[in-house]
């Protein structure tokens, strides 16, 4: 009986260790963690607002690589950048198509734009093509929490995105 129950402690202890030597590996490989495998398509990635639509792609990488709000939408990629200048607030839409993301210059870009009073504003965006993206410039320097509604329309087709940024 003795026997018994030191061959049960035997197969027990080792079989403790051989499931906390797999989940310690878990933890060291994030790659290999849910977390990191999980789409990220409901965080912006330089906002925590969930009510941006998208974000970072679901391998975790800022595909523009321009460091603003990441939008996928179907084939196309949608970057804003904000810059605060004296001004006002500097908009930059980089949108693009593919997996090389190619730029687009000749879609209709309009950015609609909630202030932090509730007020909307809607810029025209124009193309710079020595940058490769959409530019606006929205004027007046309120504090607080801006929304905007970016809308394209690429040769008859609709392709939007929604980001936010605070100032």
């Amino acid at each position: 009986m003795m026997q018994l129950k030191l061959s049960v402690m035997t197969i027990s202890t080792i079989g403790l260790l051989f499931l906390s030597a797999c989940s310690g590996n878990q933890a060291t490989n994030p790659a290999s963690s849910p977390a990191a495998s999980a789409p990220a398509e409901t965080q912006p990635s330089t906002s925590g607002s969930p009510a941006v639509s998208a974000a970072k792609s679901a391998s975790g990488k800022n595909h523009g690589g321009q460091g603003g709000q990441v939008v996928e939408s179907g084939a196309y990629h949608l970057e804003l950048v904000t810059g605060k200048e004296t001004s006002g607030t500097h908009l930059d839409l980089f949108l693009q198509k593919g997996d090389n993301h190619e730029a687009i210059p000749n879609a209709k870009v309009t950015a609609q734009v909630q202030l932090p009073d509730g007020s909307q504003k809607s810029l025209d965006m124009k193309y710079d093509a020595g940058e490769k993206h959409y530019t606006a410039m929205l004027p007046g320097a309120a504090a607080g929490d801006y929304k905007v509604a970016v809308l394209s329309d690429i040769n008859g087709e609709k392709v939007n995105g929604r980001f936010s940024f605070k100032q």
